[in-house]
């Protein structure tokens, strides 16, 4: 392991202003991001990438290796949260197992936004495609997770009838349209459509002030980790334990499809931090409208107070020097 690439992920600005967030809150400073801006953050950061994504994919065109990518990655989007049920199913009851299952088969964009600043700085190449990777992920865990509770859970029961309530026209509502997969999407195609001329326009905003933006939005996201810390102290070893493994295990079957695929190095890199993230705004969403009888403070907590950090700071340079040491 070269300690050196852990180092060099730790050291980005970024990231370092993650720890920022956590050291606040632990030394209860009263640092605080007034609430409208983590939201605009957000925003700025799912148009910024998906619109260059739009222009890189322009850029190198649209070939098998892309398409193979996307199937790929819509169908790790939806057998992950079916191993990830009947694991959780051991030791929880259905509706928690079924939502932290979705929580894990969809993805975190901060996190790939987190993979592609450190591809970035390396000077390791990636294609504008795995934008798209990125927007198919999200939703399809969603409906699986929502399916597997649906299946499980014993003809008669009041709750079952209570998640039925919005029918399934809702779910896949909520769980294609919500915010950031629209925005996501539509930036995409603008950046299709407009092409370089549009991305000349553009480049100044979505471009230059990315890295500035991503700092102060990983801020926020370290002072709410922090805070989100204290509600898995009740939720025992499983539930920490699960946190950590299932995204080390779910990147590495990333890691094996890349290779299957020859991704290049950059791209295999991005599709394992894919698998290998959890969803914490896009699945508790959809999850507290369709199951409500599972606990939110368990899977948003396991999400972004374990899994998040663990893979911001020592996931994806793992993940970087398994790809190199396969790949080599």
């Amino acid at each position: 392991m070269e300690f050196n690439l852990i180092l060099s992920n730790i050291l980005n600005p970024p990231v370092l202003f993650f720890f920022v967030g956590l050291l606040a809150v632990w030394v209860k400073s009263d640092l605080e991001i007034p609430q409208p801006l983590p939201k605009l953050f957000s925003l700025y950061l799912l148009f910024a990438i998906g619109f260059k994504g739009g222009h890189e994919i322009v850029e190198s065109g649209f070939t098998p290796e892309v398409g193979a990518t996307l199937v790929a990655a819509v169908l790790m989007a939806c057998v992950v949260p079916i191993y990830s049920f009947f694991i959780l199913k051991l030791k929880l009851d259905i509706y928690n197992a079924g939502a932290i299952a979705a929580t894990y088969g969809s993805i975190s964009a901060v996190t790939f936004i987190t993979a592609s600043a450190l591809l970035t700085n390396l000077e390791i190449s990636f294609g504008g495609h795995m934008v798209a990777a990125l927007a198919l992920m999200e939703s399809p865990a969603i409906v699986v997770g929502i399916f597997l509770v649906r299946m499980f859970v014993p003809q008669g029961e009041a709750s079952l009838e209570e998640s039925e309530k919005g029918g399934w026209s809702e779910v896949l509502r909520e769980a294609c349209l919500n915010g950031s997969v629209f925005l996501l999407v539509s930036s995409l195609v603008i950046g299709l459509v407009t092409g370089n001329s549009g991305w000349v326009k553009i480049k100044p905003f979505s471009d230059e002030l990315f890295y500035g933006v991503l700092c102060f939005f990983l801020l926020d996201m370290g002072l709410i980790a922090a805070r989100r810390i204290n509600d898995l102290k009740k939720a025992g070893a499983f539930v920490i334990g699960f946190s950590v493994a299932m995204p080390v295990l779910n990147a590495v079957i990333g890691i094996g499809l890349s290779r299957l695929l020859g991704l290049s190095v950059g791209n295999a890199l991005l599709f394992a931090v894919l698998c290998g993230s959890a969803s914490y705004i896009a699945v508790p969403a959809a999850m507290r409208m369709s199951v409500p009888e599972a606990n939110p403070s368990l899977y948003i907590s396991m999400a972004l107070a374990l899994t998040f950090p663990f893979n911001i700071i020592v996931g994806i340079p793992i993940y970087l020097q398994i790809i190199k040491l396969v790949w080599n």
